[in-house]
């Protein structure tokens, strides 16, 4: 009996980080070039989100209001939603996902995202910094 337990207590634990783990289209990062538009960051999430995605949406929502104001917008979008679908298709995304994007530039920072929302905010920042910098 204990050993069914821990079967399924490991399947249930896989099946929850592939779903917490998505990325988007094409993983790694992707710049697309042109000029036209401003800088914003859109993050893209599941209905059904665990603590890491929604951790990804708070620190990232606060660093850009902090360190950005209103000059660049964040955007979140639950991709159960019409209006979500319809943003992760304009921007080529098809799973969780968190980008900055000027214009037809698109830069995925959804590993990062993941990787420090928790664990290390202050590097998620700095990578903000960097990226929407080169962005300007």
């Amino acid at each position: 009996m204990r050993q069914i337990q821990f079967i399924v207590a490991i399947i249930m634990a896989i099946t929850l980080n592939t779903s917490c783990t998505g990325q988007s289209e094409k993983s790694g990062k992707q710049t697309i070039i042109s000029e036209a538009g401003n800088v914003e960051v859109v993050y893209f999430h599941n209905a059904r989100r665990c603590v890491t995605c929604k951790a990804v949406e708070s620190v990232s929502a606060d660093a850009i209001a902090e360190m950005y104001g209103e000059e660049v917008p964040f955007s979140s979008y639950d991709l159960e939603e019409a209006e979500g679908k319809n943003r992760a298709q304009e921007l080529g995304v098809s799973g969780q996902a968190l980008v900055i994007v000027k214009g037809e530039q698109k830069i995925d920072i959804t590993g990062e995202g993941f990787m420090y929302a928790r664990s290390n905010p202050e590097k998620l920042r700095a990578i903000f910094s960097e990226n929407i910098g080169t962005l300007r």
